[in-house]
């Protein structure tokens, strides 16, 4: 171990000593002293005093240098690290201006312009928890320089109508989320032309969390904005991305907004102060004695939420979820283990902590990262340390919260008290109620899932747990960086879980530590998103020639117009192209993928409403006869009603889980023309690479293995539910559903191996599904590596002879609507992709495989079959003819 046991609390984490063959490895970053700058010259002298007098003396060098290239009009992409103050760089050129244009208007009264033209900011978060903790900064600044002359307010989908009015109105600083400006502003931009008069800036905060098919909706929302802003004033509004440290910032920005990176300048280097940090990786341990739980035949082994399937001789297989889209409320640490090795009261049932039943289960499993992460949250808690614990998911964060509730109920009454869970579906009284008792210190602890990750200003915590790898490395210093803000030192552990990634992580420490940083990946570009955009931008004013290079390549959109003439959509006119339909264009699309109108769960009874459930993944989690989890309170799901998206629960104390099946099947999107194609001998090397990324089917060779990148469908439906006794997890029955297929279409990259190469290897026809369907699964946890997405943003599927390539195949596609941009960074970085994953399973000492390598939490084929040796060959054969 490092000198990091120079940090105060680590004694804590490490229980004297007790868990000291944990920790894998740490590093100490030192402190950052700052570097300050002089106050613009420009700069208000009003709002400069508030900032003085709350403590703001002079700016730091970054805020200067930025704030100067936003007054100037310039598009800037400030990238600095959490904590680092980067809403001074625009909020005192937007105060200022508000300020100028005020004391112009009482100076020249008669002045026409001066007295009705107000420049006006509009600030977009990606959740509604940062605007209102932006707002509550704003009026502090605002009171702290004595000026009642700017007007600033949140406006949201919980405003209400007088208040909403009122900003439409009046207001110069308008705080709010894509989501608002698609559903409400834009299609109703007249009543908003006094803002958009006046738009001068526009504020994209947290831009590293525009990723995906979420990141390429935003883009499009940002420039169906900046063109309404064009038509109503003077031209288009300077735009403001802040964001955590990334690679490429102003390449991402610029992709973001639709402007050349050349028109965007980043700011980069941070002179915020920083306290020292502690940062330590951290396995959980095994445990010795495990057994798995009896299983009713094959029905008890394990069927999970991650769509991957495969490995079977059929190419329809069984898994947990409904929905291949990225579901928020997926199980965040299937692998969570009852054994607890701690002399420790034993906590209340955790619905996720289950064995999983194999043909050939491991020796030693590892304790779950849940459960590890309970165990540390409480003993900091205990401590007196404020501390955030990060999870994968809504459920892993109810479930710390209750655990470590538990620990102290007993040995810490008062600190269990003041433990609780923060996630996504909470009403919006709840949260803000938390997040202010954990500002004022009345918490101690906080499971949360990354609804926490973004600029919330919540400083002083002492230390951050992180539950397993959170999908990109900008992620995990967003999340690191909550711990020790405002100078002071902190103390971050990251949690394996056991998990190809995760395993690789926590003993390759440089993977962490010295890696780089990430660019965003999204496309604007994807039909699927672009086209409904398309269509509300017609609808907000008719589409012009000229206007088509704002939304692309100006051909590529017109082919998309041509589509959606075609199909009654949009009516094409010698001026342009027009929404014709009395409902709204808006409705077509769902920013966050969330595929549809949420489900809401109201307690039966009451009538009170406990929270929503996406509706992608509601009849995988909320179907009839289902088990829901609300802040350690158990319900019975009574009835599902789709039409009404409404949930129906009884509050019951349970002693079991519930977990859903599915069936799924795969194919790929105009296979029989690129199979043609390729019979022609005058088709050499890559074929059909298509003009937008995934939009075509693409094939390149190696030698006699067959590379693919295209389209595919894959449907799903839920069939049926399990429920498990907890904690022994014992199958106490199935029970057979009826409810709708749904079918994606998406992108996936797959490989092909013809029977010959298999046999080479020396993979008998026997072993062929075990060593496919081994190498699916590393490869997705190996993925995250290259691209900015987690083992949740995919699915896999792996067939032994799959009748479209007409061979044994591995698919890995992108878990959204129209594909994110996943499979087509695997597709260019194959070769690297696939030997990170077969050295990662060669690197594992197991015998037969485990889930630090071959195993997946969310296999929907109970893990079998599973062949590491032979997944080693097969990629060494594979590996053997890249170029």
């Amino acid at each position: 171990m490092s000198d990091a046991s120079t940090h105060p609390l680590l004694d804590v984490l490490l229980a004297g000593g007790a868990r000291a063959e944990r920790l894998t490895a740490s590093r100490i970053f030192p402190e950052r002293t700052a570097e300050h700058a002089d106050w613009p010259r420009w700069a208000d002298a009003t709002v400069v005093q508030g900032y003085r007098k709350l403590g703001v003396e002079r700016p730091w060098t970054h805020q200067a240098v930025a704030a100067d290239l936003v007054h100037q009009g310039r598009h800037t992409a400030l990238a600095t690290s959490t904590g680092s103050g980067k809403s001074l760089a625009f909020w005192l050129p937007a105060l200022s201006a508000v300020r100028t244009a005020a004391a112009a208007a009482t100076l020249d009264p008669g002045n026409i312009e001066s007295a009705h033209v107000r420049p006006t900011t509009i600030y977009l978060s990606p959740t509604k928890a940062l605007a209102a903790d932006q707002l509550n900064a704003l009026e502090r600044i605002l009171e702290a320089a004595g000026t009642r002359d700017v007007r600033v307010a949140t406006c949201d989908g919980d405003t209400s109508r007088e208040e909403r009015s009122w900003v439409q109105d009046h207001a110069d600083v308008v705080l709010t989320n894509p989501d608002f400006l698609h559903y409400a502003l834009l299609p109703n931009h007249r009543r908003w032309s006094r803002l958009l008069k006046g738009l001068r800036y526009v504020v994209v905060d947290e831009g590293h969390a525009y990723r995906g098919v979420f990141g390429a909706h935003v883009s499009l929302v940002l420039r169906r904005l900046a063109r309404l802003a064009a038509r109503y004033g003077e031209g288009s509004p300077t735009f403001v991305v802040a964001s955590a440290t990334t690679a490429q910032p102003a390449v991402s920005a610029a992709r973001l907004i639709g402007v050349a990176p050349d028109d965007v300048t980043a700011v980069t280097e941070d002179a915020s102060p920083s306290g020292r940090r502690t940062v330590v990786l951290w396995q959980p341990p095994e445990i010795v004695g495990w057994r798995p739980a009896a299983a009713d035949g094959a029905d008890g082994a394990r069927a999970d939420a991650e769509p991957e399937t495969g490995g079977s001789r059929r190419e329809l297989s069984v898994e947990e979820q409904t929905s291949m889209r990225r579901v928020a409320v997926a199980e965040p640490d299937p692998w969570a283990l009852p054994a607890d090795p701690d002399p420790r009261p034993t906590p209340e049932p955790d619905p996720e902590a289950e064995p999983v039943a194999t043909e050939a289960p491991p020796e030693h499993p590892r304790r779950s990262a849940t459960s590890e992460v309970a165990d540390l949250l409480a003993d900091l808690s205990a401590a007196g340390a404020r501390t955030l614990a990060f999870t994968r998911s809504r459920r892993g964060a109810e479930s710390v919260a209750q655990q470590a509730r538990d620990h102290l109920r007993h040995a810490a009454p008062d600190a269990a008290r003041r433990i609780a869970a923060y996630r996504g579906g909470y009403l919006p009284e709840e949260r803000r109620e938390l997040e202010q008792a954990l500002r004022t210190g009345d918490l101690l602890g906080l499971a949360t899932t990354n609804a926490l990750e973004l600029g919330v200003d919540i400083s002083g915590l002492d230390a951050v747990l992180i539950a397993g790898w959170p999908g990109t490395r900008m992620s995990l210093w967003q999340q690191a960086g909550r711990a020790g803000r405002a100078g002071a030192d902190g103390l971050v552990a990251f949690v394996a879980r056991e998990d190809p990634l995760d395993t690789y992580l926590v003993t390759h420490p440089e993977a962490v530590f010295d890696a780089p940083l990430e660019a965003t990946v999204f496309d604007p570009a994807n039909p699927h998103v672009l086209a409904p955009h398309l269509c509300a931008a017609a609808q907000e004013a008719p589409l012009r020639s000229e206007d088509l290079a704002a939304f692309g390549h100006p051909d590529h959109v017109r082919g998309i117009l041509d589509v959606l003439v075609a199909r009654g959509a949009l009516r094409r006119r010698t001026s342009g192209w027009y929404w014709t339909h009395a409902q709204g264009a808006a409705g077509l699309t769902d920013l966050r993928g969330a595929g549809g109108t949420p489900v809401r769960v109201v307690e039966q009874g009451t009538g009170r409403m406990l929270g929503t459930v996406d509706a992608a993944s509601a009849d995988g989690q909320v179907h009839d006869g289902a088990v829901y989890v609300h802040q350690g309170t158990t319900y019975v799901v009574a009835h599902l009603d789709l039409a009404d998206h409404t949930a129906v629960v009884q509050r019951r104390r349970l002693d079991y889980g519930t977990w859903s099946r599915s069936v799924m099947s795969v194919s790929i999107e105009g296979w029989d023309e690129v199979a043609e194609a390729a019979g022609d001998p005058a088709s050499e090397g890559e074929s059909g690479r298509a003009d937008g990324p995934g939009h075509d089917l693409v094939t390149r060779e190696w030698g006699p293995i067959t590379w693919g990148l295209g389209p595919v469908e894959v449907t799903s439906q839920v069939v049926s539910f399990q429920r498990r006794r907890v904690p022994d997890m014992q199958v106490l029955g199935t029970e057979q559903l009826e409810l709708p297929e749904h079918t994606l279409g998406t992108v996936a990259v797959w490989w092909s191996v013809p029977e010959f190469v298999l046999r080479a290897a020396d993979i008998t026809p026997e072993q062929a599904p075990g060593a496919l369907h081994a190498a699916e699964h590393a490869s997705i946890g190996l993925l995250p590596l290259l691209a900015t997405c987690d083992r949740w943003d995919l699915g896999g599927v792996s067939t032994e002879l799959h009748p479209d390539t007409g061979e044994a195949t591995v698919f890995v596609y992108d878990a959204y609507p129209g594909g994110a941009g996943f499979a087509e960074r695997a597709y260019d970085l194959g070769a690297t992709w696939l030997r990170a994953t077969r050295d990662a399973i060669a690197a594992c000492p197991c015998s037969d495989g485990c889930p630090a390598c071959v195993q997946s939490p969310k296999c929907g084929s109970y893990n079998a079959p599973l062949d590491k040796a032979a997944a080693v060959r097969l990629l060494d054969a594979v590996l053997s003819h890249a170029p």
